[in-house]
């Protein structure tokens, strides 16, 4: 099985080898520990050690161009395994691939996603090209 906190090498040198066509968008799908699970024991629950990250790599994340670009509440799954469920659920844009990259190798952000490694318990981390959306359903197809 895969990790499913952290990228993989080859999946970042995949993420990579795509083309580099200006913004992207990072949809993130985050499960929460009830209790974070840090290498040294200390103690939090996953929703703090979350926070500390947020808190810790937002300053990288802003210096590069970064933004949260939409947030929800996850309510329920209505398509697919029911027993799916996401406590944190946004979009983070990036005005390019490298700064993505960039965030990933700064220093500051590698000793912040300690917290994330602690908190999550499974996440999705999916790129998307921004599209403009139109009136129906799969217009910008």
């Amino acid at each position: 099985m895969s990790d499913l906190i952290n990228p993989s090498k080859e999946q970042f040198a995949a993420f990579q080898a795509l083309p580099d066509e200006g913004p992207i968008h990072m949809l993130n799908l985050v499960r929460l520990r009830a209790q974070a699970a840090y290498e040294d024991g200390r103690a939090a629950t996953g929703a703090d050690a979350y926070k500390a990250y947020a808190r810790e790599s937002g300053p990288v994340f802003e210096r590069l161009g970064g933004r949260q670009h939409w947030i929800g509440r996850f309510d329920c799954t209505l398509i697919g395994p029911e027993e799916e469920r996401w406590d944190l659920v946004f979009i983070a844009e990036y005005p390019n691939p490298p700064a993505f990259a960039a965030m990933i190798r700064d220093p500051v952000y590698r000793e912040a996603v300690k917290h994330r490694t602690a908190a999550v318990e499974e996440s999705r981390l999916i790129r998307f090209k921004p599209l403009t959306g139109g009136k129906g359903f799969g217009e910008a197809l």
